[in-house]
């Protein structure tokens, strides 16, 4: 399709969207809201509520991004919107506080409540996260006598200083409930519960306090730690986890809260792409509220990216994606997204009966329950369970029978007819794809697609190899960490040896043996300014060895060992102390070994480019450009200049052709990139059965390919025109001509929506029956659906993709599709013979669509 010039900018139409919130902001959220709770549920203005809540992370996304992911969020049946706080990302320097940009907490939280929804706000100030060192600042180790996370004074004084600072900024903007604002939730503390056996005795005392400091702070609303049964009161306990239906909080006049249901896994380099059938989620959540639970939330409903250095682990990758129902992209993941807006509706409308009372369980046979809620008014509301993994059910329930497949629940809003099925999926499938743009290089391969920046197009500079400036000298061997508070991800090594003729390290031709040990994370061997060797360790073993057979001449020999880290670890007992470089240098033969290790190094903290600001840094004094652009070289920096693309879809840069490193736009880092470290070669499946217990490894794609090729380049941050500046540091070596953009799209829109199962409504009304809906979506705004290329009324079959007719099948179902849905952005079709004729008598009928946008 072709482009929109007079279409508004992603920024301008981000910021109108937030004005037009702000002033429709509803009356709820404008007026001072007492927020209490009771054993049932989260009491507001005295009012048990159910709320369905998810995740959005303010700095994995950005501000222009933001109103449309709450909008989105909205849409999909959500109430609240969680983030944590980052305490790293706010005070970068001890005392020094920044809350500029993605930064900008406050923003987020009125963009929040201009889309007239509720915010929890997890302050901890420990956030986990996969976030880097779990979100504490790294200065807060260099603090004289502190210990993480126990009753150790210098810890607490500054973990209460920070919260004290975040409350006070809330209370100034008014954003609490009682003020009138959206945060009716506040967390102290994350996950204590699952490491503080390792603590001591000092752990409870700590919590105690925390407790204590939290509650003393005044902010009118409950606090909560998430996975602590022993909080105190009046905090509350709640569960974390992919289920959460067995959880009960450790006082009887607490309400049953899930803080964290995992809506996917985390990506880490080295790893497959893990991902969670909706089916699956959806159960989860259905069981959770069939067992008394009130306050769900995904973890995470938008994931988003770890720009710059954020992300933690080690190892995690740039992309924070999460199999969420918003993808990285800020585009819906269908049918995830379409099929859990469809339970939230149920279950809102439900909500009367579920806060009302405790539910009655009763057995309807092996794996095969029944919770029913009753009011004192006579409404009732039935959730009918089978939790067997395998085999499908029909159960009689209040005389009536009803189908079960294994592993799902069905909700009846009114104790008789089925609203919703959890292993039935009614909403649209749409398969994104990226689409590879010709916008930046006219001499793009028309074969494939690919947009490549051609070899003029770009500058270099060599990274000097080993210490240059700015070094000091040590005897023995510095641990990473404590040596470059985490400054840069890189630390030098460098150590020169003389060799003299007789010497038995010139071997007369025997093989010299360098051996490293290293704590982690990446290490690169350079023997007289030649890479020699590189190796690196995992997300299961950050520690590594390193054996190479080097070269050394007769006179001075030198050694440069180049350390990376890939993000600080974030979680596990004391994972503040673990460290990163290296621990043992020694060089052997048959007849010799030399330890290295307590000799002088002389050391250099980060890279000469990284001291120059080079990502940021134009000037053509630094920069150098050859007819030949050196390539596959390690240790360089390129730049060049690139076009903005048409339309809006969302951009990503495919780093195919490159090893590893990091990368920035207009300045702004967008990651580190690692397209080399490729998943194991097994693991997946080829269709991930959604029944039985879920694991972050049970459902993985994209085994033996790199764990990340694509990396996400908000529209924030391009300009027009042709002045966008891509800067890239090549740790290993790569070619940065393949380098290539592409744009997230949609490929295809698919539904199959049977008869027999309407969509759910907004208040129960027995006597009124509906018919199914298809409905079909562009994700774009800028896109109308363009052909129909399947559609199927009576019996078709297959998926999306590969759809075919059945024995029984409606002559008119394509020209129907065709004139309902051709041209427009969205429509809705009846799934009913009044529309399409009934091409056979007795036969519960379907309709497949397969559709397509531009």
């Amino acid at each position: 399709m072709a482009a929109h010039p007079t279409l508004p900018s992603p920024v301008s139409t981000s910021l109108l969207l937030l004005l037009l919130l702000l002033l429709s902001c509803c009356s709820e959220l404008c007026s001072a809201a007492t927020v209490s709770y009771d054993h049932r549920a989260v009491v507001i203005d005295g009012k048990r509520r159910v709320l369905i809540s998810g995740s959005i992370h303010y700095p994995r996304s950005t501000p222009e991004m933001w109103p449309d992911l709450i909008q989105k969020s909205k849409d999909g049946g959500l109430d609240v919107i969680e983030t944590y706080v980052f305490w790293n990302l706010h005070e970068p320097v001890q005392g020094q506080y920044d809350f500029g940009g993605r930064k900008d907490l406050v923003k987020f939280i009125k963009t929040v409540a201009a889309a007239g929804l509720y915010v929890h706000l997890r302050i901890g100030p420990y956030v986990c996260a996969e976030w880097n060192y779990g979100g504490f600042p790294v200065w807060l180790h260099f603090i004289p006598n502190i210990k993480f996370r126990i009753d150790n004074d210098p810890f607490k004084n500054e973990m209460q200083k920070f919260t004290t600072k975040i409350v006070d900024m809330m209370k100034q903007e008014m954003l609490f409930a009682s003020q009138g604002g959206p945060i009716i939730l506040s967390q102290i503390e994350n996950e204590y519960g699952n490491v503080e056996q390792y603590y001591g005795p000092t752990a409870k005392s700590y919590i105690d306090w925390a407790a204590s400091m939290a509650t003393s702070l005044n902010v009118s609303v409950p606090w909560v730690m998430c996975q602590q049964d022993n909080a105190p009161d009046p905090i509350i306990n709640t569960c974390n986890g992919f289920y959460c239906d067995n959880f009960k909080p450790n006082s009887d006049k607490k309400p049953k809260m899930w803080t964290e249901n995992w809506s996917g896994w985390f990506l880490s380099f080295g790893g497959g792409v893990p991902y969670r059938p909706v089916e699956d989620l959806a159960f989860a959540v259905a069981r959770f509220f069939q067992r008394g639970g009130t306050f769900q939330n995904y973890y995470m409903y938008h994931g988003g990216t770890n720009f710059g250095r954020t992300s933690g682990g080690p190892f995690i990758a740039t992309s924070y994606d999460y199999d969420s129902p918003i993808d990285e992209y800020g585009l819906l993941r269908q049918p995830k997204w379409g099929h859990l807006r469809d339970l939230h509706k149920v279950i809102k409308q439900c909500e009367e009966a579920l806060v009302a009372t405790d539910p009655t369980y009763t057995s309807l046979g092996k794996n095969l329950e029944a919770h029913v809620y009753r009011t004192s008014s006579g409404r009732c509301v039935a959730f009918l369970a089978n939790i067997d993994d395998h085999s499908d059910a029909t159960v009689t329930f209040n005389g009536k029978p009803y189908q079960l497949p294994a592993w799902s629940v069905s909700i009846l809003p009114d104790c008789q007819s089925v609203a919703f099925n959890t292993a039935k999926i009614n909403s649209q499938t749409t398969v994104l794809e990226m689409k590879y743009t010709k916008t930046f290089d006219q001499a793009a391969d028309e074969s494939t697609g690919s947009s490549e920046i051609s070899e003029s197009e770009w500058k270099f500079f060599t990274e000097p190899i080993g210490s240059i400036n700015s070094t000091f000298k040590n005897v023995g061997l510095l641990e990473q960490i404590n040596t470059t508070a985490d400054s840069s991800d890189y630390l030098w090594y460098s150590i020169s040896i003389d060799v003299i003729g007789n010497e038995p390290f010139l071997f007369n031709g025997t093989q010299t043996t360098l051996h490293v040990d290293s704590l982690g994370h990446v290490l690169h061997v350079f023997v007289n300014g030649k890479l020699s060797a590189s190796n690196q360790g995992s997300n299961a073993d950050a520690s590594f060895k390193l054996e190479n057979v080097i070269t050394l001449s007769s006179g001075q020999n030198r050694i440069d060992l180049l350390s990376a880290t890939v993000g600080l670890k974030n979680y596990g007992q004391f994972f503040d102390l673990s460290g990163a470089g290296i621990t043992g240098v020694i060089l052997k033969n048959h007849n010799a070994t030399r330890d290295l290790s307590s000799s002088q190094w002389t050391y250099q903290i980060g890279l000469k480019g990284e001291q120059l600001a080079l990502h940021d840094n134009t000037q053509n004094s630094t920069w150098m450009s050859l007819s030949s652009l050196p390539k596959n070289q390690p240790l360089t920096w390129y730049m060049t200049y690139f076009d903005a693309p048409e339309h809006d879809d969302p951009v990503a840069i495919d780093f195919t052709g490159m090893g590893k490193g990091e990368a920035w736009v207009n300045g702004h880092s967008i990651g580190r990139y690692w397209p080399t470290y490729t998943s194991p070669p097994s693991g997946c499946v080829q269709s991930c059965d959604y029944r039985g217990p879920f694991s972050g490894s049970k459902c993985v794609r994209n085994c033996g390919q790199p764990s990340q090729s694509l990396y996400h380049v908000p529209r924030s941050l391009i300009q027009q025109g042709n002045t966008n500046r891509l800067v890239l540091f090549e740790e290993v070596g790569g070619d940065p001509t393949l380098v290539s953009f592409a744009l997230r799209a949609a490929g295809s829109l698919c539904a199959h929506v049977s008869q027999s199962h309407p969509p759910p409504v907004d208040a129960v009304n027995t006597a009124q029956k509906k018919d199914a809906v298809l409905h079909l979506e562009c994700p774009h705004s800028d896109r109308v659906i363009s052909s129909v290329k399947f559609a199927s009324f009576g019996t078709p079959h297959g998926t999306c993709g590969s759809y075919s007719h059945g024995n029984c099948s409606s002559t008119t179902a394509l020209a129907i599709l065709q004139q309902a849905c051709i041209g427009v952005r969205s429509c809705d079709v009846k799934v009913s013979t009044e529309v399409f004729g009934d091409p056979c008598r007795d036969v519960v009928k379907s309709l497949a669509v397969e559709a397509s946008c531009s």
